[in-house]
């Protein structure tokens, strides 16, 4: 008789396939953070940024998307 439950083989596929299957994103600075508030200035820090053209590609959780939506004004996006 077979569990309703996946095996322990079966749930590390579906772990695995859920984890390298998340969406990118470019995320490259284009404006500076001088005279910005703390917090704008923190968030560029916090994606892996700092200097004007630098890029780095993030995955596209809510949290990285809600950054780079409060600093949208600094930074071009793009899929990866």
């Amino acid at each position: 008789m077979r569990l309703p439950f996946p095996s322990s083989g079966e749930l590390n596929c579906l772990r695995f396939l859920t984890v390298n299957t998340m969406a990118k994103v470019r995320v490259t600075q284009i404006r500076s953070t001088i005279k910005r508030p703390k917090d704008q200035k923190a968030t560029i820090v916090a994606l892996g940024l700092g200097k004007i053209n630098r890029t780095v590609e993030v995955e596209a959780t809510p949290q990285v998307l809600g950054m780079i939506n409060k600093v949208s004004h600094l930074v071009k996006t793009e899929e990866a």
